[in-house]
């Protein structure tokens, strides 16, 4: 019997699911990640939204102011005696003495905290910034609270005095630049100072070495190396007051370009605000574009190749002492505001009227603002919206934020500017644009006419704040080593389990501190919101105003605690974040 040898051939195997098509569904999609149009395929969509929610709505404000008469509304702001011109060129000279002044200070206060050494120093740098983190409402109405010639302030001079009349009032002009100065001079302070920190020291000791003088040092050497820093704070201070809302409006200063916007848009005449809006929107923008060509363009660096002395500190008694004594002071004029703020939210409404400080306290406030339910509606509106606008925010931003950091392609550029056209806009120009664009249904909303609903609101801190989570998540992922990414995908990660389980974790805090930022600046709104808001969709801010009109103070004080208690938890919860990435960074630098 002769066995017949068998013979078996070997066939590449192939493993499939039981229908195959998941298979060939990841490995197309795969390909496609890798294909030059992928880039094109993600920004499409984030490019349609910005079209829709920010430069259509500009471009349709534009169409609408020049729809009826429109020759005359834009005539008026070249010649003529009239209102829109007075209120172009008192908006231009208030940004620019807010600039002034706000250099003066925030200059002076980082030469005291960096070039002198006294106990407490590190203290009064954190207490510093606080004037900065308060919402602008808020700060407005605190410095009114103080300042004005019902404050407590002139009313306490008065008493000291015994004058007829309050005694260094602020009203009109002299108190909308108070408040921007005290609220927008940390800009000058932390360039000035950052800059101050990163001078090379060596090369002042060169020039005191070589004879110089200090004021001839400071002419020579400081304020040159200082230029850029000074600049780009100008730039911000000018743009933040030109975008003034609040401030001019507790003040009564009508004749401003965002209070004429106010105006004629409760007065009906919507193609004269929509003319305001253009007008404020080009010069906005304008500025926008000339701050990021002079960062790009000017670039001051030391050539000192020399060892970096430590650098000299002011130590004579007398100047350490001087310097304690104004800081201290200018700490206390600073925290001022928000004890005013904190006085008055236990004070019993009605009951402040003539005195210096409030006479009668309680809690009934607080209790009246979390247990009435028709005081409680603002505050659940301003958590409903700005959660909806932050999620918003946090989708958008960061695949922006990817977009133009990781991914190459045609316009690239152009979708960082138009994110940051958002930001240049004022809130009542970006109010206007909205009215201008959803009071009709359209493509973006979805035909329903936003105008008058729930939604408009969520859209309208959406395309304000959209930029603080872009900027955040790029800074963030600027820090992270692309090459991460491609290591994962070489070992066979898909594009979108390289970007969730690296990329996305890595840029977490600072995509968190982003939408922290975000999420207490809508609860914080108000330059918008008052131009669109229902009785039904009050926020806290609008609330606030109208219980200042109702001469509800303490209760409007309340609610102005709670945003306040709302932004310190948020800078803590940043404060810890940023150090955790801190603490990354160097882990990150020892073990590499």
């Amino acid at each position: 019997m002769t066995a017949t040898p068998t013979t078996t051939t070997s066939r590449p195997t192939t493993v499939t699911t039981p229908t195959g098509r998941p298979s060939r569904f990841t490995d197309r999609f795969r390909g496609a990640t890798n294909s030059t149009w992928f880039p094109y395929l993600l920004v499409a969509p984030l490019l349609l939204i910005l079209w829709g929610y920010v430069v259509q709505p500009m471009l349709t404000t534009f169409a609408e102011s020049a729809s009826e008469d429109g020759t005359a509304n834009y005539t008026s702001f070249l010649s003529g005696d009239g209102v829109a011109r007075s209120s172009l060129i008192t908006s231009l000279v208030i940004s620019a003495a807010s600039v002034l002044l706000c250099g003066i200070v925030g200059v002076a206060m980082a030469f005291l905290l960096k070039r002198f050494s006294f106990p407490g120093r590190r203290l009064i740098e954190a207490i510093i910034l606080v004037p900065a983190a308060l919402p602008p409402l808020i700060g407005a109405i605190s410095f009114q609270l103080l300042f004005s010639e019902t404050g407590i302030l002139p009313r306490g001079l008065q008493q000291l005095f015994g004058t007829e009349s309050a005694v260094l009032p602020f009203s009109g002009i002299a108190g909308v630049l108070v408040v921007h100065t005290f609220t927008m001079y940390p800009f000058f302070y932390l360039a000035a100072s950052a800059a101050l920190a990163g001078m090379d020291p060596s090369v002042e000791e060169a020039a005191y070495n070589l004879g110089a003088g200090r004021v001839r040092v400071w002419r020579t050497v400081l304020l040159p190396m200082l230029t850029p820093a000074l600049v780009s704070a100008s730039l911000l201070v000018f743009m933040t007051s030109l975008a003034s809302y609040t401030a001019p409006l507790l003040f009564g200063v009508e004749q401003t370009m965002t209070m004429q916007i106010y105006i004629n848009r409760t007065n009906g005449d919507l193609p004269m605000a929509s003319t305001y809006a253009s007008v404020l929107g080009v010069v906005s923008v304008l500025f926008l574009l000339g701050m990021r060509w002079y960062e790009g363009r000017r670039s001051y660096r030391s050539q000192s190749k020399g060892v970096a002395a430590r650098r000299r500190e002011i130590s004579n008694p007398f100047g350490r002492w001087f310097a304690l004594g104004g800081s201290l002071l200018a700490t206390a004029v600073l925290l001022a505001p928000v004890a005013t703020i904190g006085i008055v939210a236990f004070s019993l409404d009605g009951s402040w009227t003539t005195q210096v400080l409030p006479t009668d306290y309680t809690i009934e406030n607080f209790k009246t603002i979390f247990s009435d339910p028709d005081a409680f509606q603002p505050i659940l509106n301003s958590l409903q919206m700005s959660l909806l606008a932050t999620a918003g925010c946090v989708v958008v931003g960061v695949l922006i934020a990817y977009a133009v950091r990781r991914l190459t392609f045609v316009g690239r550029g152009l979708l960082d500017v138009a994110v940051m056209l958002a930001w240049a806009l004022p809130g009542t120009v970006v109010a206007i644009n909205l009215i201008s664009a959803f009071s009709t249904g359209n493509a973006f909303s979805f035909g329903q006419v936003l105008i008058g609903t729930f939604w408009i609101m969520p859209l309208a801190y959406f395309v304000r704040f959209l930029p603080l989570v872009f900027r955040s998540s790029s800074a963030t992922l600027a820090q992270i080593d692309p090459s991460l990414e491609e290591a994962a995908r070489n070992l066979g990660a898909s594009w979108w389990r390289a970007f969730g389980s690296v990329t996305l974790r890595l840029m977490l805090p600072g995509v968190i501190a982003g939408a922290l930022l975000a999420f207490v600046h809508g609860v914080g709104e108000f330059v918008a919101s008052v131009l669109i808001y229902t009785s039904s969709t009050a926020p806290i801010s609008v609330e606030i105003n109208n219980r200042m009109y109702s001469f509800e103070v303490g209760t409007a004080a309340a609610y102005g605690m709670l945003q306040v208690v709302l932004i310190f938890v948020v800078m803590v919860v940043s404060g810890r974040l940023d150090s955790g990435r801190r603490a990354s960074r160097e882990a990150a630098q020892w073990t590499n």
